[in-house]
């Protein structure tokens, strides 16, 4: 396993000291969001791509990929019935698909929840279908592009439209697509039932993506979450990919939130060892 960290929580710092803070911190990948890379992420170029792949590898980085992918523009959406809506959301996907392949990237995360939740007049079981369409149109694209769709859940404070682990599962049956997968979050994790490595044992044959956080918005081990069963149940499944870490509550600053998360991961893995 190997450590990356989210791109936003440095706000509209230049990417250059994003890389330098990544790097002297000991992250060895960066996970983009593309909202914070242009205003209008559809104006993203594969030259934008190539100068950000230089710059992490002058810091010695690797950009595994993106995440909040509909944030911007605001409009997208992949459960609304408009077919219109949906055809423009899926091309948008696309070209995030042919970026993130530029960049080297290998992931998409798949949260966005206001792009996917559902309207009460909405049937839930139509409304998955319009997503698995959406979503299905997109992997083909990223499988082209060597990377992989990981479907997010999401805690049912931040979404009404897959919330569990087991649902990412059934919809990325549904899609039948090699390049759509699961990805897991230990915030959101922490809103189901199962007890988290229950949901990482259950979930080994379909999770490609690990997002390494706290319920209270903060980094690894800023919280209530201990994180030795879950260390210890990813090993058990043979998890080699990456723990990126996502904070949603900045105010500590986007060098201590990177310092503290990585040393306690490192710590936790280390005395496990």
């Amino acid at each position: 396993m190997r450590f990356a960290i989210c791109n936003e929580h440095w706000g509209n710092a230049p990417f250059e000291k994003i890389c330098e803070d990544a790097a002297e911190c000991g992250y060895q990948g960066l996970e983009l969001a593309p909202f914070t890379l242009k205003n209008d992420p559809r104006e993203l170029t594969l030259a934008d791509a190539t100068r950000l792949f230089r710059i992490a590898n002058s810091f010695g980085l690797e950009i595994i990929g993106l995440h909040w992918l509909l944030t911007k523009p605001a409009w997208l959406h992949i459960t609304n019935p408009d077919p219109l809506l949906r055809t423009e959301t899926a091309k948008f996907a696309q070209h995030l698909a042919r970026f993130c392949g530029a960049l080297g990237g290998k992931v998409m995360v798949w949260g966005s929840p206001k792009a996917r939740n559902v309207l009460p007049e909405w049937d839930l079981e139509e409304a998955t279908k319009r997503a698995v369409d959406v979503v299905r149109t997109v992997a083909v694209i990223a499988d082209q592009n060597g990377a992989t769709l990981a479907m997010e859940p999401l805690g049912r404070k931040d979404s009404n439209w897959l919330n569990t682990a087991a649902e990412g599962i059934a919809f990325c049956k549904a899609v039948d697509h090699p390049a759509c997968k699961l990805h897991l979050d230990v915030k959101a994790m922490s809103d189901e039932d199962k007890p988290i490595p229950d949901i990482i044992r259950d979930s080994r044959e379909w999770f490609v993506h690990f997002h390494t956080n706290d319920p209270n918005l903060l980094g690894p081990g800023m919280g209530d979450v201990k994180y030795e069963p879950i260390i210890a149940a990813l090993r058990e499944v043979e998890y080699d990919g990456w723990l990126s870490t996502e904070v949603f509550d900045y105010s500590l600053g986007p060098r201590m939130i990177a310092e503290r998360s990585i040393a306690y991961l490192k710590g936790v893995i280390s005395a496990a060892s």
